[in-house]
């Protein structure tokens, strides 16, 4: 299977259902505020929390960084609190750092999971060619 057809079956293939947050955006934000006082946020919507396929060995690696093997790709920002990201732009995260029911965090960023969203599994290459510009 060529790169171009994992990354076609990662963005549009079905995946397991996920409930993200269902309150109001302010809500959210106050909540990412609480626990991640200072850190800046990205609200996103139409999201695909992504578990990276990684051997044992690759796996440690990222543990010993305090890594998780995931990344998060969303179809639609919503809000960037430093204004990186315009809304209706997408975008992809790097390696997460920890996840809660709402919240996935990475070493810069919290993303908070606006809605429904999916679950998938993929190989590194395929999440990680994803590059905007």
């Amino acid at each position: 299977m060529t790169t171009l057809d994992k990354i076609a079956r990662l963005l549009y293939a079905e995946g397991e259902a996920v409930v993200g947050w269902v309150g109001s955006e302010d809500d959210l934000i106050s909540l990412a505020a609480t626990t991640f006082p200072g850190k800046p946020f990205c609200m996103v919507k139409q999201w695909i929390l992504i578990d990276l396929i990684v051997t044992a060995e690759e796996r440690g690696k990222l543990t010993r960084l305090g890594l998780l093997p995931a990344t998060l790709y969303a179809h639609e920002v919503v809000l960037d609190s430093q204004g990186r990201f315009q809304p209706r732009m997408w975008v992809r995260s790097n390696f997460g750092v920890s996840l809660t029911d709402y919240i996935f965090e990475t070493n810069k960023t919290v993303y908070l999971l606006l809605g429904p969203g999916v679950r998938k599994e993929a190989t590194v290459g395929a999440a990680f060619s994803m590059k905007a510009g």
